[in-house]
């Protein structure tokens, strides 16, 4: 994110010195003293939990559910078959 912060004197000179001490460019300085400052530092970036709640979609007994995808074809398929008979 790019934005524009106005710094108090003590603490743009501060970044000036760890600057200049580390060779490291300005953003990089100010965004590890935020990370330090923020408990940031070394914490892997939490990710929200992926949760499935199941759903009861109630099929009958001896409906493969891993094969709906086949009875779909089979069904677009009549339906193809009877438009072309029409």
């Amino acid at each position: 994110m790019r934005t524009t912060l106005t710094l108090e004197p003590a603490i743009a000179a501060r970044l000036k010195v760890e600057v200049r001490r580390t060779g490291k460019a300005l953003k990089v300085v100010v965004n590890e003293a935020l990370k330090r400052g923020l408990g940031m530092q070394g914490r892997a970036p939490q990710v929200p939990r992926f949760r499935v709640t199941p759903h009861a979609f109630g099929f009958k007994p001896g409906v493969d559910l891993d094969r709906l995808n086949h009875l779909v074809d089979d069904l677009d398929t009549e339906a193809a078959v009877a438009r072309l008979r029409r």
